[in-house]
């Protein structure tokens, strides 16, 4: 059981923050950040991002019920992190530094996608 826990915690931590940070970004983005879309384009794109973060949560979840998906799963979850993260550095060094919550949620992506390569070179 503890073993469960330990290869899939990357998914368990995950799932309910990128489900949280989906919705807000579709319905609410002003709720957290300081984000004010003002045309219809912008809600679109807000809930374009929304849908893909919801999709790779639903496919994660996924993974935890069905153990084929698992290495698959886990690469996308290192893919999605390191990607955010990497974006984030990058505005870090162009625009400046964000909110500490933002830099907080780099810190936890770079840490969770280290993680999934830490448990995906354990499990080869």
């Amino acid at each position: 059981m503890a073993n469960k826990i330990v290869r899939n915690l990357h998914f368990y931590i995950s799932i309910p923050i990128v489900i949280a940070v989906a919705l807000v970004y579709g319905f609410q983005p002003n709720l957290l950040f300081d984000i004010h879309p003002n045309s219809i384009d912008e809600h679109n794109v807000y809930k374009a991002i929304m849908g893909i973060y919801l999709a790779f949560a639903f496919f994660w979840s996924l993974a935890l019920i069905q153990k084929h998906y698992w290495k698959a799963a886990t690469i996308s979850n290192i893919l999605f992190m390191l990607g955010l993260a990497l974006g984030r550095l990058i505005s870090f060094t162009m625009d400046g530094i964000p909110s500490s919550l933002l830099l907080f949620g780099c810190f936890g992506e770079l840490i969770l996608a280290f993680y999934g390569c830490y448990l995906l070179k354990k499990s080869s």
